[in-house]
């Protein structure tokens, strides 16, 4: 074996893992050929989100999914138990951010926006199970009302 290819097999190895925690776009257009996983932290745990319908556009070409709700996507999913006004935060390793976010709460078939602020929500103060539709998108900066790609993410709740 040539004395360069361990090294340079050992190179692409480092590049993988090191792509593997998420993207970055060196020119802020999108890459990839679906949106970025995002996960929520609770204190030093982390959890994953269910990728739900999603419109996203690579190189002039555009992808749409469509999907279930969070109630019916997560139905065999177990909620992640919560303290009541417990604080969590919303990961993404993508670059470019998405700019614009909202976050529904969905408790007993009734919807209700959250306030996110910097990433971060507190949950509800009742002991009940909530569903979460994280909806985020990325505007286009030089376009008004063109979104270059947009997802929401589900999950759910159990405030103990």
């Amino acid at each position: 074996m040539n004395k360069w290819v361990l090294p340079f097999i050992i190179l692409i190895a480092i590049t993988i893992a090191g792509c593997s925690k998420g993207e970055i776009s060196t020119d802020n257009k999108m890459i990839g050929s679906k949106p970025p996983i995002a996960k929520i932290k609770i204190g030093k745990d982390t959890f994953s989100t269910k990728l739900g319908s999603y419109c996203w556009t690579v190189k002039n070409k555009s992808t749409c999914v469509d999907t279930a709700g969070p109630v019916e996507l997560l139905k065999n999913e177990n909620p992640i138990q919560v303290k009541a006004g417990e604080e969590i935060a919303f990961e993404m390793y993508y670059e470019p951010k998405p700019n614009e976010v909202h976050l529904l709460q969905i408790n007993r078939n009734k919807e209700t926006e959250v306030v996110v602020e910097d990433n971060h929500f507190t949950t509800p103060m009742e002991k009940e199970i909530y569903y979460y539709s994280y909806g985020v998108w990325w505007m286009d900066k030089e376009e008004a009302n063109v979104s270059n790609g947009d997802a929401s993410y589900a999950f759910v709740l159990e405030v103990r």
